[in-house]
């Protein structure tokens, strides 16, 4: 697992709507709460498609939200 380079970080934002997004290192993760959309990181490298985003369901919103609160995650920007 190679995490994100933290410049990169600073200015990622979902293709999709240009918002911000939430890293989940551990999940290997960026995460859009206002779509609901997963993007995958491979190799410390985010795969910012939006075909290859999966869209979450309600539970795993509220499991994603919930522990980017309690972590204290930041978004991107």
């Amino acid at each position: 697992m190679s995490p994100i380079n933290a410049r990169l970080l600073e200015i990622l934002a979902c293709p999709k709507d240009k918002g911000s997004l939430i890293y989940f290192e551990d999940e290997e993760a960026l995460y859009n709460p206002r779509l609901q959309m997963r993007y995958e990181v491979r190799q410390g490298i985010p795969v910012m498609l939006i075909d290859e985003a999966t869209v979450v369901n309600q539970i795993e919103h509220e499991r994603l939200v919930a522990k980017a609160s309690r972590l204290n995650l930041k978004p991107t920007f």
